[in-house]
């Protein structure tokens, strides 16, 4: 996967678990019929949540995203749907390639950032296998630490 493959895909997705998860809020607070939808779809939502997120800081080291950009994408995630005018935003203002810019052959790393993320883009299984292992791993962490002012039981 290309950078101007990987976080469209991801961004889409991130939106698709956001109705999910709405959805699963509906059922439990509207309808009061449920709450089976917030406990899994909201599980769902926080691994591809903490995926975008580790995407979105990789294809912006690797595309030389300002900070501004990579804040407002990374923010992105946290309103619904907003992740899908960020895609639309980088697309149209061509900071996706399709290629990866500090891949094997391409260009030197300059930074320490830039040489972890040329590391990984030479051994992309190890890397994706890291990157997934870094997500499971913070939403077990998340999982245990338990939400954000305690369950209220609702």
């Amino acid at each position: 996967m290309t950078p101007a493959t990987l976080f469209p895909a991801l961004a889409r997705v991130e939106a698709v678990t956001w109705t999910l998860l709405l959805v699963g809020m509906a059922l439990k607070y509207l309808t009061r019929t449920t709450e089976l939808g917030v406990a899994v779809f909201g599980l769902v939502h926080g691994v591809v949540f903490l995926g975008y997120l580790l995407v979105t800081a990789l294809v912006a080291v690797d595309q030389r995203w300002s900070w501004r950009l990579t804040l407002v994408a990374m923010a992105a995630a946290v309103p619904p749907f907003a992740t899908l005018w960020v895609e639309r935003r980088v697309e149209r203002t061509t900071r996706l390639d399709n290629r990866w810019r500090l891949a094997p052959g391409g260009e030197s790393p300059g930074h320490a950032a830039e040489h972890v993320l040329a590391r990984a883009l030479a051994r992309p299984v190890l890397a994706a296998a890291a990157g997934a292992a870094v997500v499971l791993g913070t939403t077990a962490v998340l999982l245990v630490v338990g939400p954000p002012g305690g369950t209220t039981g609702a």
